[in-house]
């Protein structure tokens, strides 16, 4: 595991593209969940069900998630400690990301992401059986959150700020 302190400053400064957060919005007990990963720059939020916490689980929907994000948006990921990410050596091995692991109890090292987990509660609140929510539904959710305009991004949405990037990227 590497800490966050030797992730790269530039990752701070939100000057590029290609670092993302990770983590997990949790349904009711054995009620399935989400996984999240947003880019701190745009705020471009990946997501996808998951059926239970497990390691495995997380790795598998993180690298379908990235495989959709050109190579070159793929530079860094921050993690929280929790056990759903102890596969992360796969990630790295099957995305290209350098994995980071924010300290314990130190949210706020991925605020963007805990933002947008919080955004997401609007439409999945705590308790939410996911089991019975469709990827389809998932898709739609994502899709508004990365569709509404933001103040940080000079009221432009999160899709087009990434897709401004890909323009770049390719």
């Amino acid at each position: 595991r590497v800490s966050i302190d030797e992730r790269p400053p530039i990752v701070a400064a939100r000057e590029r593209f290609g670092d993302w957060e990770g983590d997990t919005v949790e349904g009711g007990k054995g009620k399935g969940g989400l996984m999240t990963h947003v880019e701190r720059k745009s705020r471009y939020l990946i997501a996808a069900k998951l059926q239970d916490k497990k390691a495995e689980s997380m790795a598998l929907e993180s690298i379908k998630g990235f495989r959709k994000i050109p190579r070159a948006l793929r530079s860094t990921l921050t993690l929280d400690n929790g056990k759903e990410f102890s596969r992360f050596k796969e990630i790295e091995a099957r995305t290209g990301l350098a994995v980071y692991f924010a300290d314990p109890y130190a949210a706020w090292q991925r605020g963007t992401n805990e933002n947008t987990n919080g955004l997401l509660r609007f439409y999945f609140p705590k308790g939410t059986d996911f089991r019975h929510i469709s990827e389809k539904e998932v898709a739609l959710v994502v899709k508004k959150l990365n569709n509404r305009p933001r103040k940080c991004l000079n009221y432009q949405t999160p899709y087009e700020v990434y897709r401004q990037a890909i323009g770049g990227a390719l």
